[in-house]
């Protein structure tokens, strides 16, 4: 038995190790189609290690015995997500092919509803697989929205950054932390915020209609988020209707203080 947990956790270890070499060969073939840079080389190289190292870390600490088909379409496009980062950070220098970054995009978007459904079908749902889904969407938002600020200004980073933000305020907040209840416009949002962005760093659109598609990126997650802390404030300091005894309790305050007052004023007199 021990073999066999030893031969599982090590053939998860290769599959993301596979994942990393998948990253580092999508770089050669950016390099050789549009001569990437060093910085492109850079960036690629360190999102590929970093990936490795965080997934290995979480697969050893949840105890998986296998990687699984969701996954593994995940680990897919996290390798699409490190390409695009690669593009982002070599566009300071130049500026990368519009088709080619608008189509790996648009494929890692289009994977993000086909790993929850393998997931699904093959009853292989697991947190991990839910989280790890979750990052690499949560990364390519912010990574488009670094694009993005390059030609409409900072206030863009607000769309990829307020994930990171509310992760880091539920630190200080624990009640952030609460689980929401599943939310059909909550996934909706999401959903929006890859695709308004992706229309915005095309360059498809004039500037105006640009600005607007994002400003509505930015309105409506700003909505989103809203509506999601409001929900996790009011779970977590309910309103607790006044009790017997407390009525009880103010009422005699009451006649007290208005016992009180008469004895003053008859002093007084």
């Amino acid at each position: 038995m021990a073999l066999n947990n030893t031969y599982e956790a090590r053939l998860v270890q290769q599959e993301t190790a596979l994942g990393a070499g998948l990253q580092v060969l999508l770089l050669a073939l950016l390099g050789s189609a549009i001569g990437l840079g060093p910085a492109g080389w850079l960036t690629g190289l360190a999102f590929a290690i970093a990936t490795w190292a965080v997934l290995s870390r979480a697969l050893h600490r949840s105890g998986s015995k296998s990687f699984g088909p969701a996954n593994r379409v995940t680990l897919g496009r996290a390798t699409l997500v490190g390409g695009v980062t690669a593009l982002v950070a070599d566009s300071y220098v130049s500026s990368p092919p519009v088709t080619l970054f608008v189509g790996l995009t648009a494929v890692a978007l289009l994977l993000d509803g086909v790993d929850g459904k393998v997931a699904r079908r093959t009853g292989t749902c697991s947190t991990l697989g839910a989280r790890f889904d979750m990052e690499v969407d949560a990364f390519l938002i912010l990574v488009l929205s670094v694009y993005v600020s390059m030609s409409l200004g900072p206030w863009v980073l607000l769309i990829g950054g307020m994930r990171y933000a509310f992760v880091a305020a539920a630190r200080v907040l624990p009640w952030l932390n609460a689980p929401l209840p599943p939310s059909f416009a909550r996934k909706t949002v999401a959903a929006l915020q890859g695709i308004l962005l992706l229309l915005g760093a095309s360059g498809y659109l004039p500037l105006a209609a640009t600005e607007a598609v994002i400003a509505l990126a930015l309105g409506t997650l700003l909505w989103s988020f809203g509506r999601d802390i409001l929900w996790l404030y009011r779970t977590s300091h309910p309103r607790t209707a006044p009790t017997a005894s407390d009525t009880s309790m103010a009422s005699v305050a009451s006649v007290e203080r208005q016992l009180r007052a008469l004895v003053t004023e008859s002093a007084s007199r």
